[in-house]
């Protein structure tokens, strides 16, 4: 597993998420509805709250963790960050109602990445 560019794009995700928080705060409050701007925020939150498990699952030790399962779950936070988030990024901006059948399968990648990382704990002797 490339650890170097898990970080890589962590660092990436992160400071996305501070700019787009920063940006519905202060550049987006007046111009959306209450739904909408709450729905961006969901988004942020989802994002960065993803980004940090990130990387504290890029943070394990090799030995508590399975690699294989360790990278899927990355990957399935990855997809989830993408899908969901982005997802509700992309509703809030072009009013694409259709794109709101994506987001569920966004949170179910969050899911999995999680249930990922607990079948892929390492048992201890």
């Amino acid at each position: 597993m490339n650890k170097s560019l898990w970080i890589k794009i962590i660092a990436l995700s992160g400071a996305i998420s501070v700019a787009l928080g920063a940006f519905a705060a202060h550049g987006l409050a007046d111009s959306l509805s209450v739904k909408a701007l709450a729905t961006f925020r969901t988004a942020v939150l989802y994002q960065f709250l993803h980004t940090i498990a990130l990387l504290g699952l890029m943070s394990l030790p090799d030995q508590l963790m399975d690699t294989g399962r360790q990278q899927l779950a990355a990957k399935s936070w990855l997809l989830g960050i993408l899908l969901f988030s982005g997802s509700l990024y992309t509703l809030v901006f072009t009013g694409i109602t259709a794109l709101g059948m994506i987001t569920p399968v966004g949170g179910l990648a969050f899911i999995v990445g999680w249930l990922l990382l607990f079948t892929g704990v390492k048992r201890s002797d």
